[in-house]
């Protein structure tokens, strides 16, 4: 390939499980690499080709597929970040582009690079991502367990002891995944301090912390309301001209905001700040699972300062005024 120059250069990859589409904005440059290893060395030298100092490399978050090609441009030193789909596909119908093919997706993705300018972060270390794996792992067990159960109680006698086996498997899967996470937080010194922080807090067990370990890195690093975003727990407002709407939560990191959920739910109980909170809302008239939802911001804003300040809980220190 030729030497290219150009001051501003936006690259999409769209990401499949054997190849990679990229497309360069604004030169309108596509090539298709297998990926990889072999694929991705052949990408770099083509990415060599055109480089320039302000570019901008996006990929597509795809179960999974898009690590390999993430971490290796990341170790190559080029500016890479893993977008979430939802957001490229309200960009695509935002821009008009409805049509779907791998190199359309690819060009869509430099649009986005473009027009938005995701920030870059650093990838995951190779500890992290064994954590995630297992902790993404536990939940698809447990899943999975609680299916089985809803089946259990319909089933007919065969059949309910073929699944009653297939329960004490799972239960032993998790027990032994479980073990696994406790030894990979165990070689931390800093998971083991963050562990030690979030446990000390009422209503925050070991499956909690784990999952915030894995999913959630930017705690204690990064503030408050930018924390309670990228939870999927800051509220929006659903206002437009003379209409007037709820204020409602949405995105973010799903699994984060179903643990918060599970963990707030507890604390309603046993937490007395959150539990304090928590009455003081319903008798405000607040909804319930409105109030509960609160409770999972409170405490996500409490778990954040807790870290960022190295504090063990103590529940008077930890007294925050109500959200509004």
């Amino acid at each position: 390939m030729t030497e290219l120059s150009q001051a501003h250069q936006w690259v999409g990859i769209d990401v499949s499980k054997r190849t990679l589409d990229v497309y360069v904005r604004p030169l309108g440059l596509s090539v298709q690499v297998a990926n990889s290893d072999s694929g991705l060395r052949e990408l770099l030298q083509a990415l060599t080709a055109f480089r320039c100092e302000t570019s901008l490399i996006v990929l597509e978050a795809t179960g999974g597929y898009q690590a390999l090609a993430a971490r290796t441009l990341m170790a190559e030193g080029w500016p890479a970040v893993v977008v979430n789909p939802r957001q490229v596909r309200d960009f695509a119908r935002a821009t008009g582009r409805m049509a779907k093919t791998d190199k359309i997706d690819a060009e869509v993705l430099a649009h986005f690079a473009d027009a938005i300018r995701p920030e870059v972060r650093a990838m995951a270390s190779e500890a992290s991502q064994h954590l995630q794996d297992l902790v993404t792992r536990r939940q698809q067990l447990v899943e999975m367990m609680s299916a089985e159960k809803a089946r259990q109680r319909s089933a007919r006698a065969r059949t309910g002891q073929s699944i009653e086996q297939h329960i004490d498997w799972l239960k032993q899967q998790i027990q032994d995944l479980d073990t696994q996470i406790e030894q990979l937080i165990a070689q931390s010194d800093q998971w083991q301090r963050t562990r030690e922080i979030l446990t000390s807090v009422p209503g925050i067990g070991a499956v909690t912390t784990g999952l915030l370990l894995a999913s959630l890195p930017e705690l204690g690093q990064i503030s408050a309301k930018r924390l309670a975003s990228l939870c999927g727990l800051a509220p929006f407002n659903r206002d437009s001209g003379q209409m007037r709407g709820k204020r409602m939560i949405s995105g973010g990191r799903a699994t984060v905001r179903t643990g918060l959920y599970m963990a707030a739910l507890v604390a309603t109980r046993h937490n007395p700040v959150i539990r304090d909170y928590y009455q003081r809302l319903l008798q405000r008239g607040k909804l319930k699972k409105v109030a509960l939802v609160a409770c999972m911001h409170k405490l996500v804003i409490i778990l954040n300062a807790m870290v960022e300040h190295d504090t063990l809980w103590q529940a008077p220190a930890c007294s925050l005024p109500a959200a509004t």
